[in-house]
């Protein structure tokens, strides 16, 4: 009796300007294994379906649990977290399926699976995500929140910055800079934060402007495609009635 396989097709790049190749592995199968195992079974043995000798694949790791964010890519063309894709599930008990692998469309690939998704990270400088307290000295407990708020702030604050929601988005493209949906949805954590709060006119301010809250098309791609469900959709809707708010006043403070 055969040995049973799976079959992967991986789009590589050995650097940012480098051509972009895709090699085929058959490995051997065994149940319940997720993608960053199937990519380490690659490492151990990185040789091509053919017979040739390749490189073990660049990615991005780091928890194996679903909480740093760093393994997502394109899985059979869908966005997902190498660690919680199950081979098995994609395989739907078909092991004569091939599975395909990809880096993340939308920011610039570095090697492999790996890319650059600074882009995120420097939009929620844009936006100020932070609670804006620091010192040498002991600054003593902070405000009380309400059991409510903090029920509302929870979820928010889930955010693994994976870019899963920016590369679903149809918004974000370099053409229109919207800083996406995980900026805006940590905007909010922090504006309802009790200390965080004393940004909360800079943040509505700047997501008011270029790239803000006003170029979401509510496609609703995000609040689908986020591996931690978070409440995108009502983010990105609170976050634009205030911005406008703060728009009006600042209007009549001229």
């Amino acid at each position: 009796m055969a040995e049973r396989t799976i079959k992967v097709e991986i789009k590589r790049q050995a650097a940012p300007e480098a051509p972009a190749v895709t090699e085929r592995y058959e490995i051997p199968y065994r149940p319940n294994m997720n993608i960053t195992s199937l990519l380490g079974e690659i490492a151990l043995n990185p040789t091509t379906a053919d017979g040739k000798a390749s490189t073990p694949v660049a990615y991005d790791s780091n928890c194996l649990e679903e909480i740093c964010g760093s393994c997502a890519m394109l899985i059979n063309g869908k966005a997902m977290m190498a660690c919680s894709a199950l081979v098995d599930k994609l395989l739907g008990g078909d092991t004569a399926r091939t599975i395909t692998l990809a880096p993340l469309s939308k920011f610039p690939v570095v090697r492999d699976l790996a890319v650059d998704r600074s882009v995120l990270f420097e939009n929620l400088k844009k936006v100020k995500a932070w609670v804006p307290i620091d010192g040498t000295y002991d600054l003593g407990p902070g405000p009380k929140q309400a059991p409510q708020v903090q029920e509302q702030r929870y979820p928010l604050s889930n955010c693994i910055s994976c870019t899963i929601c920016m590369e679903v988005c149809p918004q974000f493209n370099d053409a229109t800079g919207f800083v996406g949906a995980a900026s805006i949805a940590q905007a909010k954590l922090f504006n309802m934060d009790p200390s965080g709060a004393v940004l909360k006119e800079e943040r509505l301010r700047a997501l008011a402007g270029d790239g803000g809250v006003q170029e979401c098309g509510f496609a609703q791609n995000c609040v689908q495609a986020c591996p931690k469900q978070l409440p995108l959709t009502e983010a990105i809707s609170d976050i634009g009635r205030d911005a406008f708010v703060q728009q009006v006043k600042d209007f009549f403070r001229r």
